[in-house]
């Protein structure tokens, strides 16, 4: 089973949130996304300052085996992408839920991630996407 961490919220397109107790998120996409892509070769993370809609692609994720979009899990503004996944993007493989972060936001609306799975109802969403 993929690593999902208990204090983090997720969405159905495998993306994790993070509330930082301040206003602010840090987003990024599943272990077990991860894991399906394989081997990443190329991050573009958003920039700072761009305003994102709830369900919005917001970045991009390259595998030796496919593009993904990642889809903003809230809504609210860009605050820093992680520019350290231009030089190595592999940190999403090797730490998706540490190094391998891809944005941070500042929330518009501070219950937004109230609405997202937990780490249960995301562990359970998994098992029944690989029947």
């Amino acid at each position: 089973m993929s690593n999902i961490p208990a204090d983090l919220k997720y969405t159905k397109s495998h993306e994790w949130v993070k509330l930082n107790g301040d206003g602010t998120a840090t987003v990024g996409i599943t272990d077990h996304a991860q894991d399906q892509l394989g081997d990443m070769v190329y991050v573009e993370a958003p920039d700072a300052g761009r305003s994102l809609k709830a369900g919005e692609a917001c970045a991009v994720v390259e595998s030796v085996k496919a593009a993904s979009d990642v889809y903003a899990p809230v809504a609210g503004d860009v605050i820093e992408g992680n520019a350290g996944l231009a030089d190595a993007p592999e940190s999403v493989n090797n730490d998706p839920y540490g190094s391998g972060w891809l944005l941070k936001i500042k929330l518009a609306d501070a219950a937004a991630a109230d609405g997202l799975m937990d780490a249960t109802a995301y562990e359970a969403f998994v098992a029944s996407e690989d029947h």
